[in-house]
């Protein structure tokens, strides 16, 4: 059954092609716009192919689309994060307590193709690429668009349109131009650098591969994620200002110094560190905090247009993905009422939109800094041995996040009151060996958590 509705969606990055998806499979007709040209016909520039991190969350969108066994063999697994010291050992901590508690490693483009592969093999669904949007007007429904490989201006009327269109969204631009929208767009003061560990002279992987690598350093780390073909991409995270930062490491000097003091070990394994370094680009990193995600029935944000954030809890894909699937569901309740649709997912969303944002950012802290402390060490273990105790009633913030539905907002709240219970049984027992099962009781909520 064929809707009559113009839905427009504004970028093909993964969550567009997504959203088409689950709308096309609704009946309805949809239009992306994006202003990039086809990345299945151009080659994607050097630097900008970081590969993601797909956990239950995006792993659940897949399956609602019927796309997840296409990507499942192009995913590796990963069980956990290998710790590299500066003496060069390695430790391993597993993200969870099972064998299925895994994340998995996706190339972004490889994933985007297939998304977008999906979606125009409906015909509810057509691409324009190299068309950028300039401007919207919302009282006719209408949106002005450039055709880049002409230079020539056209119109695109709607009925609905949402913006896909990542953190610098034009289209959100517009609804803060026409609404009372709260926005504020917060830098990290850290960008990204990716860099690549190849195959091995053999053709096999040179570390271990079912791992995420981290190289904690304090204020800056490395981190790699394994790849198909035996390499790994790796992404150097380091202040984009300062003494030690992007601004003051650029020479052939300045990066050996580097590597050769901080990151040992990884010299022999990167052959084309320099080159890399100085030829791809520097990301810069921000979180976006928007309020509410929608203009009236009209247009709704979602994924990072809504809601960027930083790259650290490896939620930025699953959280785009899990908008979508949150996004279908209220259409299905709620047919052809957009308003009710639109502030229903704003009322939802947003408060979860803000805690992974938030929680991201504490993870980063955790990952460069404070993975090798002792006192993060007992705090693990301690949150382990009480999941393995109180099932359903206390499991870890990055298991809640990773490998569970549980709203966002609830995992925050749940994860600040899990941390007061740990820290209470440290003050009792500061080895963390024993557990006061009593003020346990007395501080675990008593219900269940639904996952």
């Amino acid at each position: 059954m064929i809707n009559k509705e113009k839905i427009i969606l504004i970028g093909a990055g993964l969550a567009g092609p997504l959203l088409a998806n689950y709308m096309a499979q609704r009946g309805y007709v949809v239009t992306i716009i994006e202003s990039r040209p086809d990345m299945r016909k151009v080659p994607i520039s050097a630097g900008r192919s970081i590969n993601l991190a797909l956990s239950a969350r995006g792993i659940q969108a897949l399956k609602e689309i019927g796309l997840y066994n296409r990507i499942k063999p192009i995913a590796t697994s990963m069980k956990g994060r290998m710790i590299h010291d500066l003496d060069g050992t390695t430790h391993m901590l597993p993200y969870g307590q099972t064998d299925e508690e895994i994340i998995f490693s996706v190339s972004r483009a490889q994933l985007n193709m297939e998304l977008m592969n999906l979606a125009e093999e409906s015909e509810n669904v057509t691409i324009l690429f190299n068309h950028k949007l300039i401007s919207a007007d919302f009282d006719h429904y209408k949106l002005f668009l450039q055709e880049l490989d002409t230079n020539s201006h056209k119109e695109l009327s709607f009925t609905r349109v949402i913006g896909c269109d990542g953190s610098a969204s034009v289209l959100r631009e517009a609804i803060i131009n026409k609404s009372t929208v709260k926005y504020i767009k917060k830098p990290l003061g850290h960008g990204y650098k990716e860099l690549t560990i190849p195959p091995s002279e053999s053709g096999d992987f040179q570390i271990e591969s079912n791992a995420l690598h981290i190289w904690p350093r304090g204020n800056y780390m490395l981190i790699a994620l394994p790849n198909k073909d035996y390499s790994f991409t790796c992404t150097l995270f380091f202040p984009i200002e300062g003494v030690v930062s992007f601004e003051t490491v650029k020479t052939e000097n300045d990066i050996l110094h580097l590597f050769q003091s901080q990151f040992p070990d990884t010299m022999e394994l990167m052959p084309t560190l320099i080159e890399d370094f100085q030829n791809n680009p520097t990301g810069e990193l921000a979180s976006v905090y928007c309020k509410p995600w929608h203009f009236q029935d009209k247009a709704l944000l979602i994924g990072d247009a809504a809601h960027a954030i930083v790259p650290f809890f490896g939620q930025g894909m699953n959280a785009s993905f899990q908008d979508c699937s949150i996004l279908a569901g209220l259409i299905d309740m709620n047919k052809n009422d957009w308003k009710t649709i639109f502030d229903a997912f704003s009322a939802t969303q947003v408060e979860n939109g803000h805690a992974i944002a938030d929680m991201a950012i504490e993870n980063y802290i955790e990952m460069r800094d404070h993975v090798n402390d002792i006192e993060y060490k007992k705090k693990r273990t301690l949150e382990l041995k009480l999941e393995r105790m109180y099932p359903g009633q206390f499991i870890p913030r990055y298991s809640m996040v990773a490998f569970h539905q549980i709203p966002y907002s609830e995992v925050y709240e749940r994860g600040e009151k899990q941390f007061k219970i740990i820290n209470e049984l440290l003050k009792l027992d500061p080895t963390g060996k024993s557990i006061d099962r009593e003020l346990v009781k007395n501080m675990l909520p008593n219900s269940s958590l639904n996952s």
